[in-house]
């Protein structure tokens, strides 16, 4: 049977009870008299004091424990949290040849987040690609190819403005505690094994932006590992080649050595969505498309299988949803190796 916290009243009655033992004849439980304000004040503090003994307990584990507490846990089973990524890519400078540009230059981007450059560079043939890093990890420096960034102190010879080669990705912001938390719980309830399949998963998630891994044993073949991940926090979830390369690398440094691994992309596959929703307002529209997200970020896995009946059931539990007729999709979605279930257009009839 658990064992339940006695309640500030029942405290005050028993604290009462003892007094009217001891002292027979004493007021003990009129609120106004001598005994009887002793009496609560003791009472109080036994609630404080087993307030705070109930608190100190649930912080003993992980699943309970607050924020504060799971540095602790963390250190314990070796799962620390994972900081804050810089976002890194290459740029193209533009100018007259032999200029030269050094290490750190600074250039910033329209909403004034700033990357550094990681190389000297010189110009050659009117160009000249280096490597960046943002100056502030965070999610906030990743951009796309081609996105214009400006010098901010001017160099000789230099155009003030260069281009993104490539995308600026892998920028991640620090963990969030809900995702610490479920890696650790993962550790405790999924000992590592060296080499089994969550061992993977295990890999690929302390890379920082990766949300959500699965693994494939033996699909390329015996002896195969096949992984892949998402990255549901940036703008767009499915990685890119730095990012790939990225989990490529933490996994070849502690995966078994007879395995041959390969981390890939999904394949993003999208499904529209007509739907004629009862009321029809913005806010029961809004409410349903979040639920089918949610619906996604739960139940989407490469090579998966989206049942038309989950997809329904969301929609019917959207906030001021009274009845609707889901006309697209009409049946459940199957998707082949690699293919990646995504949330598409919502058409409403």
């Amino acid at each position: 049977m658990p064992f339940e916290r006695d309640t500030l009243p029942t405290l005050i009655d028993q604290g009462a009870a003892e007094f009217e033992t001891r002292l027979p004849g004493v007021l003990a439980r009129l609120r106004n008299s001598a005994i009887g304000v002793i009496n609560r004040v003791i009472a109080g503090g036994l609630n404080s004091l087993y307030k705070y003994a109930e608190y100190l307990s649930n912080q003993w584990w992980p699943d309970q424990a607050d924020a504060e507490f799971l540095p602790l846990h963390g250190a314990r089973w070796g799962k620390n949290r994972l900081p804050a990524a810089a976002a890194t890519g290459s740029v193209q400078f533009a100018g007259v040849n032999g200029s030269a540009i050094p290490l750190g230059t600074v250039l910033q981007r329209a909403d004034a987040v700033q990357y550094a450059t990681t190389a000297d560079g010189i110009v050659a043939a009117g160009v000249a690609v280096i490597e960046v890093e943002a100056v502030e990890a965070g999610q906030a420096g990743n951009a796309i190819t081609g996105i214009a960034l400006t010098l901010t102190s001017p160099i000789a010879g230099v155009n003030s403005v260069a281009t993104a080669q490539t995308a600026l990705a892998s920028g991640a912001d620090v963990e969030g505690i809900e995702a610490w938390r479920a890696r650790i719980l993962a550790r405790i309830r999924k000992p590592p094994q060296g080499g089994a399949d969550y061992d993977y998963v295990s890999w690929a998630l302390e890379v920082p932006g990766v949300t959500r891994a699965w693994v494939y044993p033996g699909e390329q073949g015996a002896g195969t590992v096949v992984v892949r991940f998402v990255r549901d926090d940036d703008s767009a979830i499915i990685p890119d080649a730095g990012e790939v390369a990225a989990v490529q690398a933490a996994i070849d440094a502690v995966r078994p050595v007879t395995a041959t691994t390969y981390v890939l992309a999904p394949i993003p596959t999208v499904q529209n969505f007509s739907i004629q929703l009862t009321p029809d307002t913005v806010t029961t529209r809004a409410s349903v498309e979040a639920e089918l997200q949610a619906l996604y970020l739960r139940e989407a896995t490469p090579g998966g299988t989206m049942l038309v009946s989950h997809q329904r059931e969301a929609i019917s539990t959207s906030a001021g949803e009274t009845d609707h007729v889901l006309v697209v999709p009409a049946a459940n979605q199957t998707h082949t190796t690699g293919q990646f279930p995504t949330l598409g257009v919502i058409t409403w009839l």
